[in-house]
């Protein structure tokens, strides 16, 4: 079945090709038709520089007859090569730019923004998106993920036109804005594809990338490795699509504000694995200590269990895009099941990612031994939009 659409799109193609030369041509014999009469046009007239007394008013009647012609055969030429220039221009179908099982080990945190003022809407009219942004970005849970390493991929077959390297993996919350000297995409690979079309893939992994300028590659050829270089907080690839130099959103591709409905730019077979998830939680633990962001995006809480003698236990949670209104409770249970500790609260503002934990110190000395659990739950109105828990063993 690939290999018919294959080959029906070449074919297609070679057919547009042939519509546009033919559309060409006829757009030059139009061209002659309307200056070729010798009584056709002021150009002559005043090449001559005189008034025909001659059969005056049929050569009047025949001027008309050839401007009418000529300026027909134009407006018509000209609509067959616009409908071949945009059908010649059909776009890429892409491939996911990235190794991973969307929504399982990797995300979707922002798409491009379709908001035409200070604020940003997603697609679907949603908050997935920040002020200007161009790109989709996918992202791993933590640097554990990202230093495991977890392969970019070319979405489409197309050529490499530029490569940049040897930017370091830091968040820029650590940087700083300044040192990015204007790499704000860091590690980076553009591809172009034919008709025009273009795809970047930024904020890669130092070291990592795989191709030179100049090689052609295949959909699914690596390009390289997530990262953190650039202007990012968190391990992700930046995946833009351009068109002519204009950013195209691969989720709605004609479409200038949110809320439309059309046919994506994906791999029909990639529907149900990209569809929208406004909110999910990315990774949960458990800690013997109060936590940092910075610790648990380091991996340091990955342990599978806790001495009895831990200071404290605390289960921990990172979730993204949570609203404005919604309702987030996290829970901490001892081996009984009897809750240890609770924390409720109303989510003051949109978040694109939110950090939250709850815990108890340790007051007996020792823990009992046995398996402990925590409990997320995020309320959306009357809806119920995540409900997960976590355990761990202490002995």
């Amino acid at each position: 079945m690939q290999r018919n659409v294959v080959h029906e799109g070449m074919a297609q193609k070679e057919e547009n090709t042939r519509f546009f030369i033919s559309g060409a041509a006829i757009t030059l014999w139009n061209i002659l038709i309307y200056f070729s009469s010798p009584c056709s046009s002021k150009w002559q007239e005043s090449i001559f520089g005189e008034t025909l007394n001659y059969n005056q008013l049929k050569a009047e009647e025949l001027i008309g007859e050839n401007r009418l012609i000529g300026r027909l055969g134009l407006l018509a030429t000209m609509a067959v090569l616009f409908t071949a220039r945009f059908t010649l221009a059909a776009p890429p179908v892409l491939g996911l730019p990235i190794n991973c099982q969307v929504g399982v080990d990797c995300y979707i945190q922002n798409f491009v923004d379709h908001d035409h003022g200070p604020g940003w809407r997603d697609y679907t009219c949603g908050s997935l998106s920040y002020d200007g942004h161009n790109g989709t970005d996918f992202g791993v849970a933590d640097l554990v993920t990202m230093k495991a390493g977890v392969d970019v991929l070319a979405a489409s077959a197309g050529t490499v036109i530029a490569v940049r390297d040897g930017e370091p993996d830091i968040s820029v919350r650590q940087r700083g804005r300044n040192a990015l000297a204007g790499k704000d995409a860091g590690n980076s690979v553009r591809l172009r594809h034919s008709d025009g079309w273009e795809t970047q893939y930024g904020h890669m992994k130092r070291g990592s990338i795989t191709v030179r300028a100049g090689q052609k590659v295949e959909s699914g050829t690596v390009l390289g490795q997530v990262g953190l270089s650039g202007n990012t907080e968190f391990p992700h690839v930046d995946f833009t699509v351009r068109h002519l130099g204009r950013p195209v959103d691969p989720f709605a591709p004609a479409q200038q504000d949110c809320g439309g409905s059309e046919k994506a730019l994906w791999d029909p077979t990639l529907v149900k694995t990209l569809s929208y998830r406004p909110t999910g939680l990315l990774i949960a633990g458990f800690s013997p200590e109060l936590p940092r962001r910075e610790q648990v995006d380091a991996g340091d809480y990955s342990a599978t269990k806790l001495a009895l003698d831990a200071s404290s236990i605390v289960f921990w949670v990172v979730m993204f895009g949570l609203q404005e209104g919604d309702i987030l409770e996290v829970r901490l249970s001892n081996t009984r099941g009897h809750v240890l500790a609770s924390k409720r609260k109303k989510v003051d503002s949109n978040k694109a990612i939110a950090f939250a934990f709850v815990g108890k110190r340790n007051t007996d000395g020792v823990w009992p031994t046995g398996t402990y659990t925590g409990r997320v739950i995020l309320y959306r109105g009357a809806y119920m939009v995540i409900d997960e828990g976590r355990s761990i063993a202490v002995h």
